[in-house]
């Protein structure tokens, strides 16, 4: 029972936003032509990252025909929170428009929260640890698991838990992650491996090109071999020069090449003569 009901309330949400662009013409919701100033974006938005290249096409488009489908608001003490559309909002800036097409509907905090997830999933605006970033909290919101989400938003379960497996990166390779440095084909593979062997992978793959297969090659060597990327033990050159005096004083021949010591014997008298020497 409590998938379904689950299922039913997310489901609603998923709709309620589809519906307000349906009845953009009705007299359920609100469409004004709000002033720019007057709108903020949505504090739960989790996009974090707004490509500039794509936000200045954008621009360009509206600054040529205008906006074609409107924000969705929210009124709020001080004027309006963008609950979807904040992206046409940046570039309607960037195009310096005073004004923005709006529909207002009513939200609260909570559904104001669930719809800057769903709107953000739906469109497919996020980069990968954002998405990931939005299925946990959804998860965790509805309590739901893998299966139930997965029936909700129309994504296969393996998709969802193979997305929310990169929020177990280091930071760092998150941060090339959402900065394009490697691809989540590349970050998939890193998954369960210590920080430090990540940073070495993610250094390689930016200076050397690495494509995904060459990477899992790397990896699956580095797993064979545990050792061989260990770093080696210094060497040092050993100082034969008081060993070799004190023999060369016996009457012994002796040779030193690196850290390697050769004594040469001529016959069996002057192996007894160093025996000797050894047991005093």
């Amino acid at each position: 029972m409590k998938t379904q009901k689950l299922g039913r309330g997310l489901d609603a949400l998923f709709g309620e936003i589809d519906e307000a662009y349906e009845n953009e013409g009705s007299q359920n919701d609100t469409i004004l032509e709000l002033p720019l100033s007057e709108i903020r974006p949505n504090p739960f938005q989790p996009r974090k990252n707004f490509n500039d290249e794509s936000l200045s096409e954008l621009s360009d488009s509206i600054k040529a025909d205008g906006l074609l489908q409107p924000i969705v608001v929210s009124e709020d003490l001080d004027g309006y929170v963008i609950i979807a559309g904040e992206r046409r909002f940046r570039a309607s800036k960037l195009a310096k428009t005073k004004t923005i097409r709006a529909i207002v509907v009513s939200a609260d905090e909570q559904k104001m929260r669930q719809f800057a997830l769903i709107e953000n999933i739906q469109r497919e605006d996020l980069n990968s640890i954002e998405l990931a970033e939005s299925y946990q909290e959804l998860l965790k919101m509805h309590n739901m698991t893998h299966e139930e989400l997965s029936g909700v938003i129309h994504k296969s379960r393996t998709h969802i838990t193979n997305t929310l497996r990169l929020l177990q990166l280091s930071q760092k390779t998150q941060k090339a992650l959402i900065e394009k440095k490697i691809s989540a084909g590349h970050a998939k593979v890193l998954v369960g491996l210590d920080d430090k062997t990540q940073e070495r992978i993610v250094n390689s793959i930016v200076g050397q090109k690495l494509s995904v297969r060459e990477v899992e090659a790397m990896i699956k060597s580095m797993k064979a071999n545990p050792y061989e990327n260990l770093p080696k033990k210094d060497h040092y050159t050993l100082n034969f020069t008081p060993l070799k005096e004190r023999l060369n004083h016996f009457g012994f021949e002796i040779k030193a090449s690196k850290n390697k010591l050769t004594i040469s014997f001529e016959n069996e008298d002057e192996i007894e003569k160093f025996l000797n020497l050894l047991e005093k």
